[in-house]
């Protein structure tokens, strides 16, 4: 290894950490979270919209402020409907995927991609929206001057949150535990301060609601109040993003996960609707209304504290500078649960293979690294603003919410389970709200720049029909290759005639070939080594390291199942072999990288098997573009580059394609 590479490598375990090894058996609960973490992670995002979308609904109710409190109910019920339906696609699908697999599996694998897309975009806008807003908060508490500062800040808030999260999912979420409990503690105390000093009051209240019915009633009618009702209820839709994150990440959740999962909405759902509901009912004890450069939170802690002295100064900078930090915090609802929907949607071929890898810190490191980019990309084209983002927010999420409510409302007609009548009224409720939502923010926000997101989205869409098209033909032409399975035993024949078995001789020229799978890949590479080298080797090893990536890491069992299957594939091109006379064996290798086992394998056969020369073979596209090169796996090359570094022979089999 080059002191350059090793250099890299050095860095790369200061900022990410060491390996771990997929092959312990207490990986996955190390790496698992319980639903109290979980709700850190995940469930921040919905918290930090109790920072803005309480204030959105609010305002939109202009001087009518009292009808506050039915959108606050409406609200509440939203929240209760869609963490109750999306629970129940936790017990359908406990492995994972959200609203992605949902509407792939239950309505068509286009219809998922589009719902994967939208969800893709609406995790970037999360990540930049949280960030940006938490540096709009930072640095309204510093000089003015300082403002041009807050780009910078923001940007690298989104390199801090990139590179924790390539160190893990648990070691992201930690750190984040403190500020996460400030802000539940000191919004819960203000919520509940706020009701028991004006407990005497809540009859006035009530009263000033109905009153408030009465005249908004007089003044616009029946149709214009209610109107005005869905207006400011669409409004703070923001409110409800995040909630589809637990369905999503399901994979990083401690067994048993259907009970965690649950357990995880239900914090999600308590919490939200008790702060949420909290504000818009202290608003209107407090008699809050806009003023210029604060948000309406920083108006009614302010007012709430004003007579407190020194403490009251104390609680009001800890609360808003908690609503700040935890707005940072939401960033990381992104940063988990977009790179596990690239992944899903990468094991699909719907975008490149490589998105499910990962890396040996167990992460799909390359989702985690798009998704940091895309996030940096978007603040810089916006300029860290968030008025202009939360133009482009919550409008995705709702596609993916109407799509996942429609494929369980469809699964619970066909299935007819028990108890499917109530299923499919919790879900097809969820249908009608998130519907409801979705086409009221489109009509409110597209003239506003809504129609950016959509575009974006469907060029998205555009590009994932284009690699799944790719894919596609690539798969044709290596069907073709696969009846050499069944030819096989009838080609070798004419390149090896001499069936008599040879002994073992390790000290003999021994070929080394890496396979993928019993399939005519494999084979093509063999029969092309048997004919250039057919008298020159004596021996024929065969490897394959069975790649652990997104599809199959799930559990201990998959692991070892794994492996078996790899032995199971390197034993049929053994014994395919020795019918032929030569001495051969399989070595199967599980790793989340070939390139990490190399050093591991070159040692272990030339160990045995020291006069060797290795082979691998490599598609090769009659037309090769930038477009091939980046959708499919060319690792051969750098295995090549790793033997060649100690020395050891390895030669490449071009297996060529029209694809």
């Amino acid at each position: 290894m080059s002191e350059r590479s090793s250099m890299l490598g050095k860095v790369r375990r200061v900022l990410v950490g060491k390996e771990k090894n997929p092959l312990d058996k207490k990986i996955f609960h190390n790496l698992s979270l319980i639903a109290f973490f979980a709700w850190v992670g995940l469930g921040a995002d919905g918290l930090s919209s109790s920072c803005y979308g309480p204030e959105e609904a609010f305002l939109a109710l202009g001087g009518h402020s009292y009808l506050i409190l039915l959108v606050g109910l409406m609200t509440v019920i939203t929240i209760s409907v869609i963490c109750a339906s999306y629970s129940q696609i936790i017990e359908k699908f406990p492995m994972g995927g959200g609203g992605y697999l949902v509407a792939s599996k239950l309505l068509s694998p286009s219809v998922g991609m589009i719902s994967g897309c939208a969800l893709l975009i609406d995790y970037v806008l999360t990540i930049t929206l949280s960030i940006a807003s938490g540096a709009d908060a930072v640095f309204s508490f510093l000089p003015p001057h300082m403002a041009e500062y807050k780009l910078g800040a923001a940007l690298t808030g989104v390199l801090v949150l990139t590179v924790l999260n390539l160190r893990g999912v648990k070691e992201s979420v930690l750190p984040l535990v403190p500020v996460f409990l400030i802000f539940v503690v000191t919004h819960l105390f203000a919520v509940s301060y706020s009701f028991l000093t004006h407990a005497n009051s809540m009859d006035t209240i009530i009263g000033n609601v109905g009153e408030d019915v009465r005249s908004t009633f007089s003044q616009i009618g029946f149709l214009g109040m209610l109107m005005l009702l869905m207006r400011s209820y669409s409004l703070g839709a923001g409110t409800y993003t995040g909630i589809e994150a637990v369905s999503n990440g399901m994979q990083i959740l401690r067994e048993p996960r259907v009970e965690t999962g649950k357990l995880t909405m239900r914090y999600m759902a308590i919490s939200l609707s008790v702060v949420v509901m909290g504000l818009m009912m202290s608003y209107l004890f407090y008699d809050v209304s806009y003023s210029h450069g604060k948000t309406l939170n920083a108006v009614l802690f302010g007012r709430m504290t004003a007579g407190w002295g020194t403490a009251g100064t104390v609680f009001l900078l800890v609360t808003l500078l908690s609503e700040a930090l935890i707005l940072f915090i939401a960033a990381q609802t992104g940063f988990m649960g977009g790179p596990k929907i690239l992944a899903n949607m990468a094991v699909d071929r719907w975008v490149p293979s490589k998105f499910a890898s990962l890396s040996d810190r167990l992460v799909t490191e390359n989702g985690v690294i798009l998704m940091g980019l895309a996030a940096g990309v978007t603040m810089v084209l916006s300029k860290g603003s968030v008025k202009y983002m939360v133009v482009l927010y919550s409008i995705n999420v709702f596609i993916t919410f109407t799509l996942s409510q429609a494929g369980m409302v469809k699964l619970w007609w066909r299935e007819r389970s028990p108890k499917w009548k109530r299923k499919m009224v919790l879900n097809g409720t969820g249908l009608l709200m998130s519907s409801f939502i979705l086409v009221s923010v489109v009509m409110l926000k597209f003239n506003e720049g809504g129609w950016i997101t959509l575009v974006v989205t469907g060029l998205l869409a555009s590009l994932a029909l284009f690699i799944k098209k790719h894919y596609l033909n690539t798969m044709k032409q290596l069907r073709r290759l696969n009846s050499l399975i069944e030819a096989a035993e009838i080609s070798i024949d004419d390149i090896l005639p001499d069936n008599i078995p040879e002994k073992n001789d390790p000290g003999a020229r021994t070929a080394v070939l890496f396979v993928n799978g019993y399939n005519g890949l494999g084979l093509h590479s063999l029969f092309n080594l048997v004919k250039l080298f057919g008298g020159v080797f004596k021996n024929y090893v065969f490897v394959q390291i069975g790649i652990l990536d997104a599809g199959n890491f799930k559990g201990s069992e998959e692991v070892e199942h794994l492996k078996k299957e790899a032995e199971k594939e390197v034993g049929r091109y053994s014994e395919f072999m020795s019918r032929q006379g030569k001495y051969s064996e399989g070595m199967a290798f599980v790793s989340v990288d070939v390139i990490s086992e190399i050093d591991k394998i070159g040692s272990a056969v030339r160990e045995k098997f020291p006069d060797s020369v290795f082979f691998g073979g490599q598609l090769v596209f009659s037309k090769e573009t930038l477009i091939d090169r980046w959708l499919h796996n060319y690792t051969v090359f750098a295995m090549q580059r790793r033997f060649y570094q100690d020395g050891i022979p390895f030669i490449i089999l071009p297996i060529r394609v029209s694809a």
